[in-house]
């Protein structure tokens, strides 16, 4: 795997330098502590979930004797003896944060609303006991007939209030309908994306410990807050008393951005038994509670002149939501900034199945629907006899095309013209088929890549001690991106320190709150908020210093303070004037006026070359490129990881992920690791990322932009894109497996 050299850094501080993650030595040696590994606590028991058998339904009886007998059982609780909870209310919420921190109760009724739902808990002083006692509870159910298939119930298909993140459920600018019928080129395709889970390494687990009335979870969350507050609207406790700890987790992907029955439970049972109870889901279990990206239908279509330049656009999508909670991601948004046309469409729609809630899972709606948008665009440039990038420039929007504003910065071209010389584009051979190497098929594909860009109310709070060490404390968590590392090099940078004294401490509710991780803000939220709160700091320093003096005279670096002709190391200083410290927080957000005047995204282009073998129908992925516009790169390093990860999640989505559900039974059937195929090594050959730095300083005051997401928004449709001008053969239900290709591979070779 290869990538390419350091971005521009920032001169005199350590943003822009490509350093080595702050946290890598605690992982890498194990002393990473993660939410089920917590020991502090001691006395903890262990709690195992057992799973309801039917997917709609009631539990007519329980019969939980013989697991009580069980040694070692200390408590079984059912919906018989739980206690009480807040109910869970309507499946749309007032309002959107309303979901994030609503009351989620479990155990709650005798109703069975999806497959491997929670209809008890064992709680015994070992894990292997707890499970060998779930395994004796007998459970009877009347069941009822659930419903559990997409494409054949579109015509139930209803209207949802609003998508995720409140967005607008419909666009429509011009006369669509007109636009469309009468243009002399049109394509009109209908793609299928599947159920996919997002599986990260570290399983969802809680531990749960009660001091009198207050609560204090060591749990697996993205967002603090989130969990802060549904754990206490669902006990019917003030928030106050409730503290969540997470200072390390190993994977969320949009997962973890809610409570889940893990930390429910073992607040529940932690209560009762009045001890710390740890409950954690198994592999097996997260995909049927942890939620999954739904099911959905894409019907794409596009209108263009001889020219190439669009006359209509229109993107409808059919997604899967469960019957009491819905979920509606926001799959056709993206398309009402990416490509100019008069004429615009774009519509969501949802049919209810009787399966757990759909969540958030890397690139909402971005993910899914580029992987069909951008696979329809590159049809349309071989019916027009166009290169795919010509197309997309021909049809490059001066202003946003729905907004009507202009882009805060947008560099798409300046990402598919560089992607397009580095990754030897030229040498692609535009009719499908035509290239060979033996018995492989060889083609090139690009899409392009587009990604809202957020900013969230975040606060932090930096100190400054008597030895000239630096604290930084906020509630924002570090999934595995490098959040510690960015944080520590963004305090270090603005108060002219090396990084080896600045500390950073986070995941705890104590500390001033952010809005988490999630949705490819965490970066510009929490370092503008940590930069904000440095900015305080000195000026508190400076006026500690006492001295007359004019702003510009000021110098923070190398650990020394300078005034005009003065200088004075940060620690004597404090020593003489503040041997106590130093301290100040700062904020920032919510998203204020440039987020109305302009258009925040952030851009990007990917390109794949693949080989196919003709007789398998076998896609090997030879070489990727992603060229990224995404504001200020903070480390280059963690960076270029976090794409190379999206445009991994990319290859899995275009060739092999899919959760299989049994619609006769509504049970996902491939639900391991075993059978739920992700991309390894083997799978992943030459990867390169160059970002193209803007920085954006409309977007926040360290001019980030979102990246985490881009990294796959296109990807897979890239890749797609690929094998189609590899083989001729245009796949419309993805995962591109190999039963969809032997066919036309079969006639290509006769």
């Amino acid at each position: 795997m290869s990538t390419s050299g350091p971005t521009p850094s920032s001169a005199n501080g350590p943003i822009g330098q490509p350093l080595d993650r702050v946290d890598g030595r605690l992982k890498v040696t194990g002393r990473a502590t993660y939410a089920y590994e917590q020991r502090e606590m001691g006395d903890t028991v262990y709690g195992y979930i057992l799973g309801a058998t039917i997917a709609r339904g009631r539990i007519s009886a329980i019969d939980t004797r013989e697991a009580e007998r069980t040694p070692g059982v200390l408590y079984v609780m059912t919906h018989g003896n739980a206690p009480a909870q807040a109910a869970f209310g309507p499946a749309v919420t007032p309002t959107t944060a309303e979901v994030f921190s609503r009351s989620r109760p479990v155990l709650a009724t005798d109703a069975v609303r999806y497959y491997d739902e929670p209809v008890a808990l064992v709680v015994a002083a070992s894990f292997e006991a707890a499970r060998a006692a779930a395994r004796l509870i007998r459970v009877s159910y009347t069941p009822e007939q659930g419903d559990f298939e997409l494409a054949s119930r579109l015509a139930q298909a209803y209207i949802p209030p609003r998508t995720n993140a409140g967005l607008q459920t419909d666009s429509a600018i011009g006369d669509f309908e007109s636009g469309f019928a009468n243009a002399p080129v049109k394509l009109d395709s209908i793609y299928s994306t599947p159920y996919q889970s997002h599986v990260s390494m570290e399983p969802h687990a809680s531990i749960a410990v009660w001091s009198g009335d207050d609560l204090t979870l060591y749990t697996s969350a993205q967002t603090l807050a989130n969990f802060r507050g549904g754990l206490a609207n669902t006990l019917g406790i003030e928030p106050a008393r409730v503290r969540i700890v997470s200072p390390y987790i190993g994977g969320g992907f949009g997962s973890k951005l809610i409570i889940h029955p893990d930390a429910v439970l073992a607040a529940l049972a932690a209560r009762v038994l009045k001890r710390p109870v740890k409950v954690a889901l198994t592999r097996q279990q997260m995909f049927a509670n942890a939620g999954y990206r739904p099911a959905m239908q894409h019907r794409v279509r596009l209108a263009a002149d001889s020219s190439g330049q669009l006359t209509a656009l229109g993107h409808d999508v059919w997604s899967s939501t469960s019957r009491f909670e819905e979920f509606c991601e926001q799959t056709a948004v993206f398309a009402r900034s990416l490509y100019a046309a008069p004429n615009r469409l774009t519509r969501h729609r949802l049919v209810p199945v009787d399966l757990n809630r759909g969540e958030w899972m890397r690139s909402p709606g971005e993910a899914p629907g580029m992987l069909a948008f951008e696979s329809a665009m590159d049809e349309l440039a071989e019916r027009l006899g166009l290169d795919p990038i010509e197309l997309r420039v021909r049809n490059e929007p001066e202003v946003d095309p729905e907004l009507g504003v202009p882009f805060a910065s947008r560099n798409l071209l300046a990402c598919m013209r560089t992607g397009a010389e580095r990754f030897g584009w030229s040498r692609r051979k535009p009719k499908p088929g035509s290239l060979r190497e033996g018995r492989k098929l060889i083609g090139m594909g690009m899409a392009a890549a587009i990604r809202p860009n957020y900013l969230g109310l975040s606060r932090a709070l930096v100190s400054l001690g008597p030895t000239g060490r630096v604290l930084v404390r906020l509630d924002m968590t570090d999934i595995g991106t490098g959040t510690y590392t960015i944080l520590a090099q963004v305090a270090a940078h603005c108060l002219g320190v090396p990084m080896s004294a600045v500390q950073v401490q986070l995941g705890d509710s104590r500390f001033p709150q952010t809005s988490g991780s999630g949705g490819s803000w965490g970066a510009a939220s929490s370092c503008s908020a940590v930069e904000a709160a440095c900015q305080a700091l000195k000026q508190r320093i400076i006026q500690a210093a006492g001295a007359p003096y004019n702003q510009a005279e000021v110098r923070f670096a190398d650990g020394r303070i300078r005034i005009g002709e003065r200088s004075e190391r940060l620690s004597d200083l404090l020593l003489r004037v503040a041997p106590a410290g130093l301290q100040a927080e700062g904020n920032v957000g919510p998203m204020g006026e440039d987020y109305k005047q302009f258009s925040q995204i952030s851009n990007g282009a990917h390109f794949a070359e693949v080989a196919v073998d003709i007789d398998t129908g076998e896609v090997r992925l030879r070489r990727m490129l992603a060229v990224i516009g995404a504001g200020r790169i903070l480390n280059p390093k963690t960076a270029r990881s976090q794409i190379l990860g999206g445009m991994t999640w990319g290859v899995g989505a275009a060739l092999m992920e899919q959760t299989l559900l049994d619609t006769r039974h509504g049970h996902f059937v491939n639900h391991d690791l075993a059978e739920y195929l992700v991309p390894v090594n083997a799978d992943i050959a030459a990867m390169d990322v160059l970002f193209l730095e803007e920085p954006d300083t409309r977007a926040n005051p360290l001019g980030i932009k979102g990246l985490g997401e881009l990294g796959v928004c296109g990807a897979g449709a890239a890749l797609a894109n690929a094998v189609y001008n590899a083989t001729g053969i245009r796949v419309y239900e993805f995962p591109l497996t190999l039963d969809k290709l032997l066919p036309g591979l079969a006639a290509m070779d006769g």
